[in-house]
C-alpha cells in the first residue's frame, strides 16, 4: 500500500465520529487487505506500519465506566492514558459516546509515567471533560496490542487494526490475551460510501460490537458483572480454538 505520513494524518482526525468494530481472525484480515490495498494508504512512522500501543484504562473502585457500558446505557465515558510506545507520545484522553452513536474524544498530552489524578493539568481537563470526581478514578486494565492504521484516498475513514491484544488487570494481577484474533475499528466522519464495507460485505463480515475496556475486564476480572459479555468472550475462546 502506498505510505502516508503522520504529518499527512492529520488531515484525517476524526474526532467526532461514527464508530464500526468488526472482529476477523489473521486469515480474514489477510483477505480484507488484498480486497483495499490499491484504495487506502497505510500510515508509516519511522519506517515502520506496525505500531505497537499500551494504554491504561481508569475506572471507579465501583467500576461505574464499566458497569454504565455493561448495563447498554447509550452515554457513557471512558478515561485513558494511551502512549505510543515508538515515539513515547502519551496523552490523557476522554472518549465519550452520545445518544446518538457517535464518539467524541478529546485529549491532552502528557509525559509518560505521570500521576494523572494528581498532575494539576491532567487532572483539571478531567473535571472539566468527564462526570467522575477525579479523586473517586483509579487505574484498572492495561491493554497492549500492535496498531496497522489505513486511510483511503479521500481521507474520509480511517481503520485501525489492532493485532496481538492483551490484558493486564492491575488489580487481580491476571492476565487475558486475545490472540490470534484481530479487532478492526472503522472510524467515518459521517455515512458516505465505503470500500471497506462492501469488501466486509462480500466476505460475509458483520459489525460486531466489542470494547476492549469492557472485555479485558471481564476476562480478568471474573467477579464482576459480565452477563452481557459471556457470549462474547464464549465467541472469542471458540474463535481462537478454530484458529490457533
Amino acid at each position: 500500500m502506498q505510505p502516508i505520513t503522520l504529518g499527512e494524518m492529520k488531515d484525517v482526525k476524526l474526532m467526532n465520529r461514527v464508530d464500526t468494530k468488526y472482529l476477523v481472525t489473521s486469515d480474514e484480515l489477510l483477505s480484507i487487505l488484498k480486497g483495499v490495498r490499491d484504495h487506502y494508504y497505510a500510515q508509516e512512522a519511522e519506517g515502520h506500519r506496525l505500531s505497537p500501543y499500551s494504554t491504561v484504562y481508569y475506572d471507579t473502585p465501583d467500576l461505574k465506566m464499566y458497569t454504565i457500558h455493561h448495563d447498554r446505557h447509550l452515554v457513557r465515558d471512558k478515561v485513558r492514558v494511551r502512549t505510543y510506545v515508538d515515539s513515547q507520545l502519551t496523552f490523557c484522553e476522554v472518549k465519550h459516546k452520545t445518544n446518538k452513536g457517535r464518539t467524541k474524544k478529546k485529549r491532552i498530552e502528557v509525559k509518560p509515567g505521570v500521576d494523572i489524578i494528581h498532575d494539576p493539568e491532567a487532572s483539571a481537563f478531567l473535571a472539566e471533560k468527564q462526570p467522575y470526581p477525579v479523586e473517586s478514578l483509579l487505574p484498572n486494565l492495561e491493554t497492549a496490542f500492535d496498531r496497522i492504521t489505513l486511510v483511503n484516498f479521500e481521507k474520509t475513514e480511517r481503520l485501525t487494526i489492532d493485532c496481538n491484544c492483551a490484558f493486564n488487570n492491575l488489580v487481580t494481577r491476571t492476565s487475558a490475551s486475545m490472540d490470534p484474533l484481530v479487532i478492526m475499528e472503522l472510524k467515518q466522519d459521517g455515512r458516505a460510501r465505503s470500500l471497506l464495507k462492501e469488501v466486509l460485505l462480500d466476505l460475509r463480515i458483520k459489525p460486531y460490537k466489542i470494547s476492549k475496556y469492557c472485555i479485558g475486564t471481564a476476562m480478568t476480572r471474573p467477579e464482576v458483572k459480565q452477563n452481557r459479555f459471556k457470549k462474547k468472550i464464549r465467541r472469542i475462546n471458540k474463535l481462537k480454538s478454530l484458529n490457533p
